[in-house]
């Protein structure tokens, strides 16, 4: 393996890159290839500035959970989840910001992880109709994993099934779960409660 670290990146991939190291050279080879390179070496690489990261930009105001009633309410009756249960969800999830991404990586109003949303069959996780729709196929299957037991699923749906299981099919002693589970159920009983009243 040659010494010198040749990286050919896209213009995506660059910026997050920056991150990393201060000083890249770029050149192109014989071929035509860009190449970009943490070492200099010879007089046929140029300093190159890479572009700082750009942050996400946020919806101005506070999001609305109206905008999202009619896909929370498909996506309930698609895949037989209480629809109130996944208003709940997505409030603590994401307080209904289309646009949220987690530290973790989790994605969107239902704080979907990419691979959870690839075995979902979900094709666009950034889409709100696909999010949420995702977001209640995967409750449904813990909720059919649990036997029905709401606090178990929403205790997986934090922490995993697996974490659950291991735990001999309790809430975990995590202490983000723990928080996690009563809050998503005081918003699901006061969602029913004004469901009721109406």
């Amino acid at each position: 393996m040659r010494p010198m670290l040749i990286l050919v990146l896209s213009l995506m991939v660059l910026p997050a890159y920056a991150q990393q190291a201060a000083d890249f050279y770029t050149s192109v080879s014989a071929t035509g290839t860009t190449i970009l390179t943490n070492v200099r070496s010879g007089s046929g690489f140029s300093p190159v500035k890479l572009a700082e990261p750009t942050p996400v930009t946020r919806p101005s105001g506070s999001p609305q959970p109206q905008a999202y009633t009619a896909l929370v309410s498909e996506a309930a009756n698609l895949h037989d989840v209480p629809e109130a249960l996944l208003h709940a969800v997505i409030q603590v999830e994401s307080g209904y910001n289309a646009l949220a991404l987690s530290p973790r990586g989790a994605v969107g109003l239902m704080q979907l992880m990419p691979a959870t949303a690839v075995e979902m069959g979900v094709a666009d996780i950034w889409d709100p109709a696909s999010n949420i729709s995702g977001g209640a196929r995967y409750l449904k299957s813990l909720m059919t994993l649990f036997e029905g037991d709401i606090e178990l699923a929403l205790a997986a749906y934090n922490a995993g099934p697996g974490a659950v299981q291991q735990h001999g099919r309790t809430v975990p002693p995590f202490a983000e779960t723990q928080k996690y589970v009563p809050r998503v159920l005081r918003h699901y009983q006061h969602l029913q409660a004004a469901h009721r009243a109406k």
